[in-house]
């Protein structure tokens, strides 16, 4: 409620200030504000973006840029003068620098890195070498080091002198002479400990780091079961090149759900904002998902073709074909959904394969029942009230539509969970097994079900 009373009055003395155009007054209301505040701003008064950012100090300027939207970020450059995007990009940490220049095309990228200072240069350029969804673009390499026989009074110097820049001080990296990651340790051991105790008597050596040329999805699965705010990264000889914090991570986090979303919906990643991606590029990000579907679904229509003559001479059997695909396409998704959830949040491993087939066989089988059981009464009961529907034979295309309803669902369950972990194994990217995929997918295998039963049931009778 208290936000909701804040908002307007905020909005309104800056609308006010604005229209006074005094540059002073402005300057001095933004830098008051708190930075989330000031993105809000940004967000209600786009016409003023640039302008909110070139009148904020530098430091809270850059604040308010790294949380802002791409597009804004992108906005915002075009509109500012090249002295004020250097002093922005230089302003800005490493990892939030290197994060908002992977987003742009080449050419901007190079005159952008041609703005900075020659130290930033050498670190934005070494980030950028690392693969895209890698560790290595998300670290900094602002932290604090020091030496195992350093004592508890020299680690509190050097914390006064180099932790202003660093990204963090809730974790102080111990390395050895050559700069290899030694241990961690958390500041709080370092203020309960005697100014006279060396670091080598306070580590525990069971320091958790991440490689650089680590997943970034994985990393993030790290942070989850160590419980840390920051963790070190390494190269494979186990030298600290710098660390990512749980702010990056949780970015990270983030654009992976939005992914995962798109992609379990039928679609390719946007990778940006739906309003801002162009429509032919939103069009070619759409159609060929669409395309491999319908392809699909034409099988559907070949099973059809094939079973052709069987409906001919039972043509009540086509009354049930889209309640049936329905309900095996509606299981597929509801399992596929839950399997790539579960994967994505680390509760499941490919490893796992035996069991979740173990309780989505079970699964499959009861939720089966619990519709064939349904559909059988509904065709025995729908006979009772118009007789001449199913015809003399309703009891056996009641166990049919039963039956094939169990087949179907088993089938979907089994297919839905199974198929997202057979990706991963293969390395690919589990949401692509998304609802519409399996849905298709179980659509035609569901016919070749549902008409098997029907040869079971009717043949002689009604085939």
């Amino acid at each position: 409620m208290s936000l909701e009373l804040e908002q307007p009055d905020l909005f309104e003395q800056f609308e006010q200030l604005i229209a006074k155009e005094v540059t002073l007054e402005i300057r001095e209301f933004l830098n008051d504000q708190k930075i989330s505040d000031v993105a809000e701003l940004i967000n209600e008064y786009p016409e003023f973006e640039a302008q909110i950012i070139a009148n904020m100090s530098i430091h809270r300027a850059a604040s308010v840029f790294k949380i802002l939207d791409i597009s804004q970020q992108k906005d915002i450059v075009k509109e500012l003068p090249p002295s004020k995007t250097a002093e922005l990009l230089n302003e800005l940490p490493a990892d939030d620098r290197t994060d908002f220049l992977e987003e742009l095309p080449k050419t901007a990228i190079r005159d952008l890195i041609k703005l900075l200072d020659p130290e930033e240069r050498k670190i934005t350029l070494s980030l950028l070498g690392y693969p895209e969804d890698s560790v290595g673009r998300l670290m900094t390499p602002d932290y604090v080091y020091v030496y195992a026989e350093n004592t508890v009074e020299q680690v509190f110097e050097t914390l006064r002198k180099h932790a202003r820049n660093s990204e963090t001080i809730d974790v102080v990296y111990v390395v050895d002479e050559n700069g290899y990651l030694v241990d961690d340790l958390r500041i709080r051991d370092v203020i309960l400990a005697t100014p006279e105790k060396r670091v080598a008597e306070i580590i525990d050596g069971r320091v958790v780091s991440l490689n650089v040329n680590d997943d970034q999805e994985n990393a993030s699965q790290v942070f989850k079961m160590n419980n840390r705010v920051a963790l070190p990264v390494v190269d494979e000889h186990n030298l600290l090149l710098g660390i990512v914090t749980i702010d990056d991570m949780l970015w990270v986090a983030n654009e992976e759900f939005s992914e995962d979303m798109q992609k379990m919906g039928g679609t390719e990643a946007l990778n940006e904002p739906y309003l801002d991606m162009p429509l032919l590029k939103l069009f070619r990000k759409r159609v060929s998902w669409l395309v491999v579907l319908f392809i699909g679904e034409m099988l559907t229509a070949t099973a059809m073709g094939f079973f052709e003559d069987e409906i001919a001479k039972a043509v009540v059997l086509a009354l049930f074909v889209p309640l049936i695909i329905s309900s095996g396409g509606n299981s597929g998704s509801q399992a596929s959904t839950l399997i790539i959830q579960a994967m994505a949040i680390g509760e499941i491993t490919v490893a796992d394969w035996w069991r979740v087939l173990r309780r989505e066989l079970i699964s499959g089988l009861l939720l089966g029942t619990v519709l064939g059981i349904i559909g059988f009464i509904r065709v025995a009961l729908w006979h009772s009230i118009v007789p001449q529907m199913y015809g003399p034979h309703y009891m056996m295309i009641a166990a049919t539509v039963g039956f094939s309803l169990i087949g179907v669902v088993l089938w979907g369950t089994l297919s839905g969970s199974m198929l997202p972990l057979l990706l991963k194994k293969l390395g690919a990217d589990p949401a692509v097994s998304s609802a519409p995929f399996v849905a298709t997918l179980v659509d035609v295998t569901g016919l070749i079900i549902y008409f098997s039963f029907a040869y079971l049931f009717l043949q002689g009778l009604l085939l």
